[in-house]
């Protein structure tokens, strides 16, 4: 089809996005879903005694894919430069998008095609790549349905429409409920104690809307990651901490943006999808070939960890507010949920003389960009520069990079969009817009992903400067990044992050180790005016103060992976009542005791609710891989955080294998051995 006619499906690498506008969507879409339908019907075409590994398997493997790149493009448009024409195009094209996906699992002509092969003697002769694929691809069918009578199949395909539009309406409801609130100041001293950058970004934010004047200066906050939480961290003004904090809370929740219902709906049709396929809930249903197995033990996992952080997390607790009394003057109390950050801010300070934004100097977004670079060519065997030509991104503050193996080969490309906008949805992600493949010649196409994040932006002519949490998101992301770009698995669909999702955060979470060493941090962490390395004495408070609060920090984590489970293990007593208290209720032991009762963040929580699967019941996952990657760094460790051999094995053994076989293998083809679990309680401090 013609890029010009169709520009979304447009085979170059680098599309020239300006041409990807919302008017395109419906006929690029319609004219993708035909091509892709009908590739499938040539498939179930074949003759039993005809199908053959090539015309079945590796043919559905193919099957769709211009409409899985017009799609893609589609879908990584609403999270970055979402508009109502692009909704309106986005929401009349997902039901017809949804039903041909979810059609293919159910469609009794194509697994009757794939069976037919299935049951020859070739196919117990496959080996490699090819055998993994053969399993995997069977295991997909059957989990997702196609041994169902047809009026169980039927059902489950209105299952799956209404799962993608309702969880579109929760993402939907989130952005607009965070862009549907600023607060402005017109008195500065309400501002004390805040950092004179977030003070600095507060009046830029002012003034793109219009707002205040030279003279009379006005500061805008919104809900956005970077323009809130310095307030609840920094002001000394508890009432515009508490305002700030109940606005946040709304997120979700008021006006016409309520998620309430939209949760209790997609936890019902998760329910029902989960017993048409023969599973006691949805937790089980998602974790049958993931690391995990089962939601039963999902929260086994999460339940011992809470147990071995549990009078850690009280002492914490109790720590801080002994200390809120001895300042104040007042008994020991409990806490309002508005002031734990700021006063555990006061608390760290006071112990190691250590506060996060002495450290943003020395933390410019480009030299953080460029030293993560040459960690991972030095680490990885690659060389990362800037793409030469047009790059066409999607907005002006998008960077294109190429990416290229030490020897020479191109092995592909990636977009990094990093600045908060209204168009776009909050947090930091990774995302793949193409995935190469080998070709006749013997080379391999190049791989094409992405970064995004919503992280500190520019002020007052200086570089973004970030903190040290945002400068781990970066490299967290970016290892993402690398898993999908170093993957070399010949099929595409088991390459890159295409994995067991337990095991997806491993390459990330990794990743972010180099952001505490001193030899590493000595790559990047220049001051943006003197190009001075961090300072020995302000290393050492940062490294001192790493653990504080690491129960309390690992105990949120465990809370937010266990109120997950408990949704979809135990759906139905979510169905009615007073959503919040039932949450309380049951993660009530990972909860600090505060004055007042903050409400669940269950309705702005997009890893559970905004998208048909996502992180539900597969939030524990941060924690499972946490396991997994302070084991692995123990190697990184003792053999040289730099030691190109170390870091060749973890490319070979993790990196480039996608889901070419079980992860548990491919963690101990890198270790030698089993996860040790006693490596993360050793880091955070709490063993």
């Amino acid at each position: 089809m013609n890029s010009n006619t169709h520009p979304f499906h447009s085979p170059a690498k680098l599309v020239d996005w300006s041409t990807l506008t919302p008017d395109k969507i419906a006929a690029d879409i319609e004219a993708a879903l035909a091509e892709a339908q009908a590739e499938i019907d040539a498939i179930c075409a074949v003759a039993p005694e005809e199908a053959t590994f090539e015309n079945t398997f590796l043919a559905l493997e193919s099957a769709g894919e211009t409409l899985s790149r017009a799609w893609g493009r589609v879908d990584h448009l609403t999270s970055v430069k979402d508009s109502e024409a692009l909704r309106e195009a986005h929401r009349a094209m997902l039901p017809k998008v949804t039903e041909y996906s979810s059609r293919i699992p159910l469609n009794a002509a194509l697994w009757s095609a794939l069976k037919s092969f299935a049951e020859k003697p070739e196919a117990a002769q496959l080996t490699g790549i090819q055998k993994r694929y053969f399993d995997e691809t069977l295991a997909d069918f059957k989990q997702a349905g196609a041994d169902l009578p047809q009026e169980k199949k039927t059902r489950l395909e209105a299952l799956n429409q209404e799962l993608a539009q309702k969880t579109k309406s929760f993402s939907d409801n989130v952005l607009d409920s965070t862009n549907a609130y600023e607060l402005l100041i017109d008195d500065e001293s309400r501002l004390a104690g805040l950092p004179d950058s977030a003070k600095a970004a507060a009046r830029q934010s002012a003034k793109s809307k219009g707002h205040g004047t030279d003279e009379k200066p006005v500061w805008r906050f919104t809900l956005q990651a970077p323009s809130f939480f310095p307030v609840l961290k920094y002001a000394d003004d508890a009432e515009l901490r508490k305002t700030i904090h109940q606005e946040a809370a709304k997120i979700g929740f008021k006006d016409k943006w309520d998620n309430t219902e939209l949760i209790r709906e997609i936890l019902k049709l998760r329910q029902e999808k989960a017993e048409l396929l023969g599973k006691k809930n949805f937790a089980d249903q998602v974790l049958q070939r993931r690391m995990a197995k089962s939601g039963d033990s999902a929260l086994a996992f999460t339940d011992d960890l809470y147990r071995k952080c549990k009078e850690a997390f009280e002492a914490e607790f109790d720590e801080l507010e002994a200390f809120v009394a001895e300042k104040t003057g007042q008994a020991k109390d409990h806490l309002e949920p508005w002031d734990v950050s700021y006063w555990s801010e006061k608390l760290r300070l006071e112990k190691y003389d250590f506060d996060d934004e002495a450290l943003r100097p020395y933390f410019p977004i480009d030299g953080v960009l460029d030293g993560m670079f040459r960690i991972a060519e030095r680490i990885f065997g690659l060389r990362i520069q800037n793409h030469e030509g047009p790059e066409n991104s999607w907005h002006p503050d998008v960077k294109l990079y190429d990416l290229y193996d030490a020897g020479g080969e191109l092995l592909g490309y990636f977009y990094a969009d990093w600045h908060p906008r209204e168009e776009k949805r909050g947090g930091a992600w990774m995302n793949y817009l193409d995935t190469g493949a080998p070709q006749a010649d013997g080379s391999r196409s190049p791989h094409v992903g992405l970064i995004t994040g919503n992280m500190t932006e520019p002020v007052d002519g200086k570089p973004a400067l970030l903190l040290h949490n945002e400068v781990e998101t970066v490299f967290h992301e970016f290892g993402h990044l690398l898993h999908h770009l170093l993957g070399q698995v010949d099929i595409k669909s088991l390459n890159g992050v295409n994995v067991a999702w337990d095991f997806v955060e491993l390459p990330s979470q990794i990743m972010e180790n180099w952001c505490w060493n001193r030899e590493s941090l000595n790559q990047f962490a220049r001051h943006y005016e003197t190009g001075e390395p961090i300072p020995q004495d302000l290393f050492d408070k940062m490294v001192a103060a790493r653990n504080f609060q690491s129960a309390s920090f690992t105990m949120r984590q465990l809370s937010l992976g266990k109120m997950d489970l408990e949704l979809h293990v135990n759906p139905e007593n979510y169905y009615e009542g007073d959503l919040d208290a039932k949450i309380r209720e049951a993660i009530s032991g990972y909860l600090a005791k505060l004055k007042t009762t903050p409400k669940s963040m269950v309705r702005r929580f997009g890893h559970l609710f905004s998208s048909p699967v996502g992180y539900a019941a597969g939030y524990y996952s941060y924690k499972w891989a946490e396991v997994l990657d302070a084991d692995a760094f123990t190697r990184f460790e003792k053999e040289g955080i730099f030691n190109e051999e170390t870091g060749r094995a973890f490319r070979d053994c993790i990196l480039s294998k996608g889901n070419s076989e079980d992860p548990a293998k491919l963690f101990k083809d890198f270790m030698g051995r089993d996860p040790d679990p006693q490596a993360l309680l050793a880091r955070c401090g709490l063993a």
